[in-house]
């Protein structure tokens, strides 16, 4: 017998979809929160003035935002699109990197 395991994401702040785990850190603290495109902007923009102020230490190099960042009913356009293309996607929770991917490519 097959078993499927499927992991679901929420927003850790608002309990809605999440459509990423953004790291940060603080006080030599790392932290990673799940967020929705939504949630994940406000965080993004709240620390821009600090971030624009600071020295880098380390890390990878930021290549800019994420794309697809169309706020969460782009995961519903993307289950979407997916559906109608053959591609596996779940219901709910953090879609597929390939299916992203996928969805980009065909968007050009």
């Amino acid at each position: 017998m097959a078993r499927k395991v499927q992991v679901i994401l929420t927003d850790d702040v608002d309990g809605s979809e999440a459509a990423e785990t953004v790291n940060f850190g603080l006080d030599g603290v790392s932290y990673e929160i799940d967020l929705s495109d939504e949630n994940a902007a406000r965080l993004r923009d709240q620390l821009a003035h600090w971030v624009g102020n600071a020295r880098r230490t380390g890390g990878r190099r930021s290549t800019g935002r994420r794309s697809g960042s169309g706020g969460t009913s782009n995961a519903a356009k993307i289950r979407q699109w997916a559906q109608e293309n053959g591609h596996e996607v779940p219901p709910r929770g953090r879609i597929p990197n390939e299916v992203r991917q996928a969805y980009e490519a065909a968007q050009h």
